[in-house]
């Protein structure tokens, strides 16, 4: 989808009289067509200029003194002009989407403005692009390991193309919006989008990583296929409270999120469920075996950040997984001594779901996630190396085998994408 008009674009200090420089603005002239006007850095502002009428032919004729004079038309009777101008830029509008997003055999991909493009006004070009490649980025570090499955790689297409698609249709209806000068449906339109505008709106289909569930075991904000809700709980080890989203560094793992009301109540289930994931023929424990070699064979790239993060807390355990437990109980009726050796080794990962005071809705992490558990449930939530929910899960720790039960979903569940290298 392409649009005839053309856009300038002003970076600059302004000398202006008009009041709402320092608010996000749309000025609209019936004779002359719309800016939008966007605050920026060290007392610059943006001008998004529309280029109603003008030069024909060349768009070349279009340059900066021609814009910079369409500005002070639109925004006439108030008086305009520029201490200096940073950076000036020109664009016709045009929505496209590659029709593919790698070839036949996941070997070249696309991403970014190679796939797929579109207006700059809602932030959208930078901000999708660095999706695009963390999206593709964990996959192909799993794949050159042997650790992928094909349907990892293939999802990558199937994923970002659906977002791609979501972009340029948002983007055509907003553009339009905006060269049309309709304040209160332009208000609508970020109304209706800021989700998507946001990124916390660019959802996932289902696929082999984003499974499915019953209703009955999914009933929070916490969905295959979208990003993990943000939540407020205190990580037992230090006492801080902290945001549980974002708490475990993005180090290319899987997480597994074991949910309950009391642990000592589920003790049992916690036995046998890491138990099972420990044996040998658990493929989560294959997995992790494996992953263990190749990280020993091509370790991970050391970064500055590690100095604070220090990922050797989350990789205890295993490369490819970090689990974390999340547990209502008061600190002084549990001890990390009181858990699996497997979850004594996540102490970092050991949280307390207590300060629903600091969440901005007042609401507990595992009511956020899961809507409600019952007091003799236990929930696992797996959550991709993205941050994207993948398979939530729900057992009894009444029922006998619940542990054993929960432990062969969660290989079931992974055996949809991963895979232990073949032997060479």
């Amino acid at each position: 989808m392409s649009q005839s008009a053309v856009w300038g674009v002003l970076d600059g200090e302004l000398i202006t009289d008009f009041p709402d420089i320092w608010s996000k603005t749309l000025v609209y002239s019936q004779e002359h067509g719309s800016i939008l006007i966007i605050p920026r850095e060290r007392n610059m502002t943006r001008f998004y200029i529309e280029l109603k009428s003008g030069p024909k032919g060349d768009k070349r004729e279009l340059g900066q003194e021609f814009v910079m004079q369409r500005a002070k038309e639109i925004m006439a009777p108030f008086q305009v002009d520029w201490k200096y101008i940073e950076w000036f830029g020109r664009y016709q509008i045009g929505q496209r989407v590659a029709s593919r997003f790698c070839d036949a055999h996941q070997r070249a991909f696309l991403a970014g403005d190679a796939s797929h493009t579109h207006s700059p006004k809602s932030a959208q070009g930078m901000n999708t692009s660095m999706h695009d490649s963390w999206n593709l980025g964990w996959k192909i570090n799993f794949a050159v390991r042997g650790l992928a499955k094909p349907a990892l790689l293939e999802s990558y297409e199937a994923e970002r193309r659906k977002i791609a698609l979501d972009l340029v249709n948002f983007d055509y209806e907003h553009a339009n919006q905006i060269a049309g000068g309709d304040a209160v449906a332009l208000a609508e339109n970020f109304k209706t989008n800021v989700r998507f505008i946001s990124g916390i709106g660019a959802e996932y289909g289902e696929n082999a990583m984003n499974m499915p569930e019953s209703p009955a075991w999914v009933m929070g904000e916490a969905k295959p296929g979208c990003l993990l809700p943000p939540a407020k709980v205190t990580r037992y080890i230090d006492s801080n409270p902290v945001d549980v989203q974002l708490d475990i560094p993005m180090l290319g793992q899987f997480r597994i999120y074991l949910l309950m009301w009391d642990v000592h109540q589920s003790r049992i289930f916690l036995e046998t469920f890491c138990q099972a994931i420990a044996t040998a023929e658990s493929l989560v424990n294959q997995l992790s075996a494996a992953a263990s070699v190749s990280y020993a064979k091509q370790p991970r790239l050391p970064a500055p950040e590690d100095l604070y993060l220090r990922p050797e807390r989350y990789t205890a355990v295993s490369h490819l997984f970090t689990f974390g437990l999340i547990t209502t109980m008061p600190k002084s009726e549990i001890e990390v001594s009181d858990l699996p050796a497997l979850l004594q080794d996540s102490r970092w990962t050991f949280y307390l779901d207590n300060v629903p005071e600091q969440d901005t809705r007042g609401s507990l992490c595992t009511n956020k996630w899961l809507g409600s558990l019952d007091p003799g449930e236990v929930a696992i939530v797996n959550v991709r190396p993205d941050g994207y929910v993948g398979s939530i899960g729900r057992w009894d720790t009444n029922v006998d085998d619940s542990g054993e039960e929960a432990a062969r979903w969660l290989d079931s569940y992974y055996d949809r994408f991963l895979q232990v290298p073949k032997q060479s």
